[in-house]
């Protein structure tokens, strides 16, 4: 790999400060055990975040109250979440902010904190919901940052988590600056979590006939031979000292391929870009990356830029 892009797959990106917005509720949530677990993972201070209703009446008696609760479900999340390997306290403070307008204000604490990820959890919600959007799902069409969205329904119970692994990664690309920013996320928690790392492309508007190429194949030709060569290339060498990579090609629509290759392959976490070529955001009938948001049977991390706010450091000193 050559260039510019190609020295900076070269460094591993690493998260600082971590922020999870949680409801105001006492409900275990699924999205802040993710952020626990990663904060002590990478060493990262972790801010929670609650927003409640703007009014009149909410005082700094209810307040206190509100930060009280949250503290109790932190706390839990501690003791249901001790970490694995990491002994040293973990950095961490609550917000109670009110306002109608959640994802606005998690974009504008994300912004004026300096954060490098936002986790939160969403519920899942059924495909003639999909005009109606989520608060989730705002965040990571305007986050300033990569979000991590987790789920309460699925294969990963929250009763789980305290002991997670991401063990198999999938990054879904197409070759475009966003999916390679997924990229260097992926391999950043591949390396954390030495796990194995699928690169997927799909094909739209192939009329080939295979479902599936290895990029091993060396004797085809046209657009499987040229993504599969593609894939390869994408990937660093050296990460194949840390973990284990699979290159796999597929044809048709690319969401509905994303979702049924992780779980085809029980993958724990998928990395998307927010504006690839066929990834795009905020379309009035929704996208892919909308609709493997709601439909990943798995957490689903968004590869948002981080303008400059995200730490780098080399593969040679992570470890």
């Amino acid at each position: 790999m050559t260039g510019a892009w190609g020295n900076e797959m070269n460094t591993i990106l690493n998260f600082k400060r971590i922020l999870c917005p949680v409801a105001e509720s006492h409900e275990v949530d699924e999205g802040l055990k993710y952020a626990i677990a990663l904060a002590r993972s990478y060493g990262a201070s972790l801010l929670v975040l609650t927003c409640v209703e703007e009014s009149s009446t909410i005082g700094s008696d209810s307040v206190a109250a509100i930060r009280a609760t949250i503290n109790k479900a932190v706390e839990h999340s501690f003791v249901s979440s001790p970490g694995i390997g990491h002994t040293a306290p973990l950095a961490w403070e609550s917000i109670v902010t009110e306002s109608h307008r959640p994802a606005e204000s998690i974009k504008q604490r994300a912004e004026t904190l300096d954060i490098d990820l936002i986790v939160m959890s969403s519920r899942r919600r059924p495909y003639a919901a999909a005009l109606l959007g989520s608060t989730a799902e705002a965040v990571a069409r305007t986050a300033p940052c990569p979000v991590l969205v987790t789920r309460f329904e699925g294969r990963h119970q929250a009763s789980a988590i305290g002991n997670f692994e991401f063990k198999k990664l999938l990054v879904a690309s197409d070759f475009s600056s966003d999916s390679e920013l997924a990229l260097r996320y992926g391999l950043s928690l591949a390396q954390e979590y030495q796990s194995e790392l699928h690169l997927l492309h799909i094909l739209t508007n192939s009329k080939a006939g295979d479902d599936d190429i290895a990029w091993t194949s060396q004797n085809a030709e046209g657009p499987y031979h040229e993504a599969a060569r593609k894939l390869h290339q994408s990937v660093p060498a050296e990460a194949q000292l840390w973990c284990e990579v699979t290159h796999s090609i597929r044809e048709g629509r690319a969401y509905r391929e994303i979702v049924s290759y992780a779980v085809e392959h029980e993958i724990d976490l998928i990395c998307i870009g927010a504006h690839g070529q066929g990834f795009r955001l905020g379309r009035l009938l929704g996208s892919n990356a909308d609709r493997v948001l709601r439909e990943s049977p798995c957490p689903v991390l968004v590869a948002r830029p981080s303008a400059g706010k995200v730490h780098a450091t080399h593969q040679e000193g992570k470890r």
